[in-house]
């Protein structure tokens, strides 16, 4: 049985590891990036109700338009996006993270990050790599049936929606998620 679980995991690893790696390869121009960014929000905004008037009152907003996630066994999951103060974009940032267990397929889903406490969004700019649930903690926020926010979620300093998810896999946590700022 061991040789067999092997055979499978080397795939996944290589699979994984050549994702991984050339993501920088092929990575987005900041005009690419903003584009997604772009779209991003006006397709949040059109969709959730309240999304408008809870971007207004975060101090910062951090986009993932695309964020694509594979696994055998293994996976592993990477996209770039932008960090908005003001509705100007500031920064680049990647996200990525590895996982463990039971799962076989692939997604891409969207992550909106809102920094809703000034402490918080300087925290997260201050960091060489920010790591969630380690660097800071963040409220995954969750859109009733329908699509409407919660106020109640307006409290935490860092709230994440995850949306749009194409794929077989499914997964909604954004825990040993790294960011790390891109140089554009």
């Amino acid at each position: 049985m061991k040789p067999l679980l092997t055979l499978f995991r080397l795939p996944a690893v290589l699979f994984v590891f050549l994702a991984l790696g050339a993501a920088p390869a092929r990575a987005a121009s900041s005009a690419e990036i903003d584009a997604g960014v772009d779209h991003t929000l006006a397709r949040f905004t059109k969709e959730v109700a309240g999304a408008e008037a809870f971007l207004k009152s975060a101090k910062g907003v951090l986009v993932f338009p695309k964020v694509y996630k594979a696994g055998i066994g293994i996976g592993g999951e990477y996209g770039e996006g932008a960090l908005r103060v003001d509705g100007r974009s500031v920064d680049y940032y990647s996200t990525a993270a590895a996982s463990v267990g039971y799962q076989l397929g692939g997604q891409v889903k969207s992550i909106i990050i809102l920094f809703m406490k000034d402490e918080a969004l300087q925290k997260f700019r201050a960091s060489e790599g920010w790591k969630a649930g380690v660097d800071g903690s963040i409220a995954l926020a969750d859109i009733g049936a329908g699509r409407e926010l919660s106020t109640q979620t307006l409290k935490s300093p860092i709230v994440a929606f995850i949306f749009d998810q194409k794929g077989l896999m499914y997964n909604l946590t954004l825990e040993g998620s790294k960011f790390t700022k891109l140089k554009k």
